[in-house]
């Protein structure tokens, strides 16, 4: 389960490229090839032709410039690369034209310079101008933040955002239990829901909760996130709810 916590340039629908930079991480298993041609060099198990010269997602696809990885601890100690925390969180520099259903089109929902948060593990990363991008689909993206809370966080599709209960401090017993064997709770309050997910003709399908509802979810599904006053709360999709508690 990924776990982060948020802190703290509009750019057109294509992104000018000086230098694009697939890391080879992005084609597993496959002997990346290698080519330079001016400004453009490219790692991948396919060599990008020199003509193109801009990155324009396509489809439902969106290009996001990420946030630099904290190299740091709190108390100032370096961190090594195999250390630090993989940003989960990133600005909208380029969309798609969105997706086709049927004789219908549906675009992409999500506007350019928009802050976003990811799932952890979506999307294929390319070094652009320097820095960190990366391009995925948009069912990827988790939430629009409207600010750094986590509270304010707007889920996006079938998902939904839940505040988190406390996890019981104390045995039936009185006995005062540390953070490590403290049961991990799976009952929550709806803070937020999203729009619903598309169906087959585009249509978005409302979700079955509502906001203010509390609800009993899977126990390792989702991603957690920390509010600014210390909060936990947790983004998961709909289909990842047991039960609405009354």
């Amino acid at each position: 389960m990924a776990s982060v916590q948020l802190c703290g340039s509009a750019v057109g629908a294509a992104a000018p490229v000086q230098a694009l930079r697939v890391p080879t991480s992005a084609a597993v298993g496959v002997r990346p090839a290698r080519r330079a041609v001016g400004g453009l060099v490219v790692r991948a198990a396919t060599v990008v032709a020199p003509k193109y010269t801009t990155v324009k997602p396509l489809a439902d696809r969106v290009l996001l410039k990420t946030k630099t990885a904290e190299q740091k601890t709190t108390g100032g100690i370096l961190l090594p690369s195999a250390a630090q925390s993989k940003p989960q969180s990133g600005e909208v520099v380029a969309i798609g034209e969105g997706r086709i259903f049927g004789d219908n089109k549906v675009e992409v929902g999500i506007k350019i310079g928009a802050q976003v948060v990811y799932s952890r593990y979506a999307g294929t990363e390319v070094e652009l101008n320097d820095a960190n991008h990366l391009i995925l689909r948009e069912d990827d993206i988790i939430g629009i933040l409207e600010t750094d809370d986590a509270k304010d966080m707007k889920p996006l599709s079938d998902r939904v955002l839940i505040k988190v209960a406390i996890a019981e401090d104390k045995t039936v017993g009185g006995l005062l239990l540390t953070d490590s064997v403290k049961e991990k709770p799976s009952i929550g309050t709806v803070v937020a829901v999203g729009p619903g997910h598309l169906d087959e003709e585009g249509k978005r399908i409302p979700l079955p909760v509502s906001e203010g509802s509390s609800v009993l979810y899977s126990k390792y599904a989702g991603a957690e996130f920390k509010g600014a006053d210390g909060t936990n709360y947790i983004v998961l999709r709909v289909s990842d709810l047991m039960a609405v508690l009354s």
